[in-house]
């Protein structure tokens, strides 16, 4: 049974770009099936620590998660996960859980475009 929703280009995931970047599809979908986990786990956890003002402990996960990102993401999500995660870098500064609740959204749909991406692929494997 075929979908009745369009196949609508990825808004925030470059396969593209991380291809060239990777080097070939195989490594790309295990990088990316990493990548999953990590979103999955890390987006709720840097909720969490920001609600209970460890502004330090999610800078200590947006780090890495904004390196990731460069492979995968298009470069407005990127700059969007640099932003917060340089506000993060100030544990005094009370403006990283709302910055961050702009991001989540984001993160959210980049996780669904991946978890799509590694869907699809299997499918038609």
């Amino acid at each position: 049974m075929s979908s009745l929703l369009p196949d609508l280009p990825p808004v925030h995931l470059d396969i593209e770009s991380a291809l060239t970047q990777v080097g070939d599809m195989e490594s790309l979908i295990g990088m990316m099936g990493m990548l999953e986990e990590s979103l999955a786990r890390d987006i709720p956890a840097i909720e969490s620590l920001l609600a209970a003002n460890d502004v330090a402990g999610a800078n200590r996960l947006l780090h890495p998660l904004k390196g990731f990102l460069q492979v995968f993401a298009k470069p407005g999500l990127c700059e969007h996960v640099t932003l917060v995660e340089v506000l993060s870098k100030d544990t005094s500064c009370t403006s990283v859980g709302a910055a961050y609740a702009d991001l989540k959204p984001e993160l959210q749909l980049l996780l669904s475009e991946v978890t799509n991406f590694l869907n699809k692929d299997i499918s038609e494997s």
